[in-house]
């Protein structure tokens, strides 16, 4: 599957099917939550949020990716990404998108 941030496809024409998206809400576990509240006394990267918020990506892409096969599309484009603090130590993380079909 084809992801751009570009809302066409280089050399093709497209036909849009719709939009695509995929959300996850992720958290880590009270143990890295503790020692990332830590890290903040003495500044730096705080690398477990870090990597919850990759793993998160990751997950909302697939999600679209597969909402987007679903539908029979080639590609998506305008590819985008939130996120949103949802609690203490939880964020959700959206990734959405024109699901296309390249003619």
């Amino acid at each position: 599957m084809l992801l751009l941030n570009i809302d066409h496809v280089p050399g093709k024409e497209i036909e849009a099917l719709g939009i695509v998206k995929g959300t996850v809400v992720q958290s880590k576990n009270f143990g890295k939550d503790f020692m990332a509240g830590m890290k903040t006394l003495v500044g730096g990267e705080i690398a477990g949020y870090t990597e919850m918020l990759n793993e998160a990506r990751q997950i909302a892409t697939k999600r679209m990716v597969d909402e987007a096969q679903a539908l029979g599309a080639d590609a998506v484009v305008n590819v985008r990404y939130g996120s949103s603090s949802v609690m203490q130590g939880a964020a959700e993380v959206v990734a959405y998108g024109t699901a296309v079909k390249l003619k």
